[in-house]
């Protein structure tokens, strides 16, 4: 096994496995500096052509991910920030590798749409997941789009248009998540997971993740860069939205206008 160390995260590489540890527990905040050290261990793991399967876990117990770091969603920040934060999820479009994010306690914002992309999510019971951005006058770009091709159009809206949470159960009903369990046992699992991967052809894996794209709803790189300008031009540009991430910054509750 090779490992290279980053600031933000871990790359970790044995055999046909490739890991990338989110390494600032407790919440392990996706920042810009993260994010293009995310960027840098993908490409990477991409060049490797013995390379089948991409893991993304998380250090720490209290959460996976708790989203993208409030600070770069000033305005002075969000328009290098966000295609940045996108590059990742185009990155992952385009792989015939297949993705698995191996998640435990807090699971929310950019946090959901990073597990959201992975074409498996193995979970612990104590897990939730949610995108709270419309507590902070925003939308989430990327799990606007994968939500409702994940667990249904209802039940997306309700968690895009409340910000609330579900549990790990709900979330594996809802068809978020493949596998949930004990917290003890997520390595465990993990691997079990990896061993029926790896006992594949690579090739059949990589025709199949092909064959996904192409029989897929839409196209998910046009439609990202529709959401993603629709997010930046229209809804980061409010005063709302720009209220939202003051007001969390401040330790306030915001004052809307309403007005779009």
């Amino acid at each position: 096994m090779t490992t290279k160390t980053y600031q933000s995260i871990q790359l970790e590489q044995r055999e046909a496995v490739s890991t990338i540890v989110l390494n600032k527990p407790p919440l392990n905040i996706l920042d810009l500096g993260m994010i293009e050290e995310i960027l840098d261990a993908l490409q990477a793991i991409e060049s490797q052509p013995g390379n089948r399967i991409v893991v993304f876990r998380a250090a720490g117990e209290k959460a996976f991910c708790a989203g993208v770091s409030i600070h770069d969603h000033t305005p002075d920040k969000i328009s290098t920030m966000i295609p940045r934060f996108h590059d990742i999820f185009r990155l992952l479009a385009r792989t015939d590798q297949v993705t698995i994010a191996s998640v435990q306690g807090h699971c929310l914002g950019g946090g959901l749409e990073l597990a959201s992309m992975c074409d498996l999510v193995i979970a612990t019971e104590n897990a939730t997941f949610g995108q709270p951005e419309i507590k902070l006058g925003q939308l989430p770009p990327v799990g606007i789009i994968l939500l409702p091709l994940l667990m249904g159009q209802r039940q997306a809206a309700e968690l895009l248009l409340t910000g609330s949470s579900i549990g790990a159960a709900r979330a594996e009903a809802l068809g978020l998540v493949n596998r949930v369990v004990p917290r003890d046992q997520l390595s465990r699992n993990l691997e079990a997971l990896l061993a029926e991967l790896t006992a594949q052809s690579g090739a059949a894996l990589a025709m199949t993740k092909q064959l996904l794209r192409r029989i897929a709803p839409l196209d998910f790189e046009k439609t990202l860069q529709q959401s993603e300008e629709f997010f930046l031009n229209q809804v980061a540009a409010t005063d709302d939205g720009k209220e939202g991430i003051f007001a969390f910054l401040e330790k306030r509750p915001p004052k809307w206008t309403h007005k779009q």
